[in-house]
């Protein structure tokens, strides 16, 4: 089966930090789990180039645009190099082979549907969401709360996409749950917008005001709006449009679309507007995330609480550990945050995440059984399992499957974090360290029941903490002979995740 997953692109104007994070290790998080499955995956990332807040912020750093984006682009997809993120592909929407055709084939397609007419505008236009807004999205000050500031009053003449003219379509796909958006909140958030009926959107801006973008077929006085060229990149990077289209065949419509509650509406109204206009199918899910504040703050550069991930990676890993710093903090987004709530992070939560899950609970857990395995195994040892302990496996497998079906990443975690406890007090009520030394028979048949445990807890969490998950199965000395049917070879190796002092 074909699962296609995309995240948001992120927006180059400035440096990744820990709110980006989130998303892409939620997103490969869901797809390593499909390819767990068996699934043929598709993953997709990227940055978005264009806009009036790139020129501005390249200007700032004293660069060119082009040298700006170049330099951004790589910071984030080393960022996510680091953290192991498995996306196919990266798709840049400066990339004038693989992105811009399609734009301009979307631009001509809309155009050909008559959905693009020509107006002049007056109207107040917010630099951060880089989007013309209203006065019922300000507050009583005028402000933007989400960007605080107010946004500047605009007269120009744009292009407009008949975005109105899709209300109700894009409404009954949601009901009838042919799009579905989760969580059932910001389901209902859109929903009341589609009540109130949509507007039309500009898809352009002046030439003379937003040089840095994509031109508009036939009409060089006119730039194609960030939106229009950004929310494309979903289809560009699978070849819509070209005669390079065989992965848009196969993998198209999206299985989920991974995004920020921030930009809910262009993915929930815009998108699929555009979608209805060129007769393609809706994506099938949109899965919402919430915010990362620090300490209880939101993340903000005027109060210098910004952090910055590959300083967490950095401090937390070692020479002999290290898988730690990037796999601690992938656990923390995906265990300690809320999937689609608004969620924290502080140091002291970080480490004590850290020390009691993976050091004194996977990492301990490791540590006991290959001890034991290294010392007093002479020769390979086959996976078994008395009925208890296989019938305790499975319910956590089906458990596991759901929470992992649903988003529900932190419940997910919670059954392998129940099979660790469960190991653990095997080992305990055995007294498997006195039945090495008494009991071989009976040391080998508990041995291999908490191992086998164990590698099925490293397969559980292969998702969420990868590297790992590898370096388990290496200790382990797995050697895979069918699904979830192994022989051990066990050598131990250095500590998970070095307690923290």
């Amino acid at each position: 089966m074909k699962f296609y997953i995309t995240t948001a692109i992120d927006y180059v104007n400035a440096q990744a930090h820990i709110g980006h994070t989130l998303e892409k290790v939620q997103a490969d998080a869901l797809a390593r789990y499909h390819r767990l499955k068996g699934d043929d995956v598709f993953f997709l990332t990227g940055t978005d180039e264009h806009g009036i807040k790139i020129v501005r912020s390249a200007e700032k750093a004293g660069k060119s645009v082009r040298d700006f984006v170049d330099i951004n682009a790589k910071a984030f997809q080393d960022l996510w190099g680091s953290l192991n993120i498995s996306n196919d592909y990266f798709i840049r929407t400066t990339n004038k082979t693989r992105h811009w055709p399609v734009v301009r084939k979307v631009w001509a397609q809309l155009v050909a549907n008559d959905d693009i007419y020509k107006k002049a505008y007056e109207g107040l236009y917010c630099a951060g969401h880089e989007a013309f807004v209203t006065n019922k999205d300000l507050n009583k000050d005028g402000i933007c709360e989400m960007h605080g500031a107010a946004p500047e009053l605009i007269k120009e003449e744009n292009y407009f996409f008949k975005l109105s003219k899709y209300t109700k379509q894009i409404e009954k796909a949601i009901k009838s749950g042919e799009f579905k958006i989760e969580p059932k909140t910001r389901e209902n958030e859109i929903l009341k917008l589609l009540e109130r009926g949509l507007e039309d959107v500009s898809f352009s801006r002046p030439r003379k005001t937003l040089k840095w973008g994509i031109p508009v077929p036939r009409d060089s006085s006119q730039t194609i709006y960030v939106w229009a060229d950004a929310l494309t990149n979903y289809i560009s990077a699978l070849g819509w449009g070209t005669s390079s289209n065989a992965k848009f065949k196969k993998y198209w419509p999206a299985d989920v679309h991974v995004v920020g509650k921030d930009i809910l509406r262009f993915h929930a109204a815009i998108w699929p507007g555009m979608l209805l206009s060129l007769g393609l199918p809706l994506p099938k899910k949109l899965f919402v995330h919430g915010f990362i504040n620090i300490d209880g703050m939101k993340i903000s550069k005027s109060l210098g609480n910004v952090v910055d991930p590959r300083d967490i990676v950095k401090e937390y890993s070692s020479t002999s550990s290290p898988q730690a710093g990037a796999d601690a903090l992938r656990w923390y987004l995906l265990a300690e945050i809320p999937p689609a709530k608004d969620g924290d992070y502080s140091k002291d939560k970080f480490e004590a995440r850290y020390n009691a899950d993976l050091a004194l609970g996977l990492g301990n857990l490791l540590a006991r059984i290959v001890s034991l395995g290294e010392k007093y195994l002479d020769k390979p040892l086959a996976s078994e399992l008395p009925s208890t302990a296989q019938k305790e496996l499975d319910r956590r497998w089906k458990a596991y499957e759901k929470f992992m079906d649903n988003f529900k990443f932190s419940e997910a975690i919670k059954e392998a974090q129940a099979l660790i406890g469960y190991a653990d007090k095997r080992i305990n009520d055995t007294k498997l360290w006195v039945l090495a030394r008494e009991d071989e028979k009976k040391f080998k048949e508990v041995i291999s029941e908490v191992a086998t445990i164990l590698a099925n807890i490293s397969s559980m969490l292969a998702p969420v903490i990868p590297q790992t998950s590898e370096e388990i199965f290496k200790q382990l000395g797995i050697k895979h002979e069918s699904k979830r049917a192994w022989r051990f070879e066990m050598k131990k190796g250095e500590s998970l995740f070095p307690r923290l002092e």
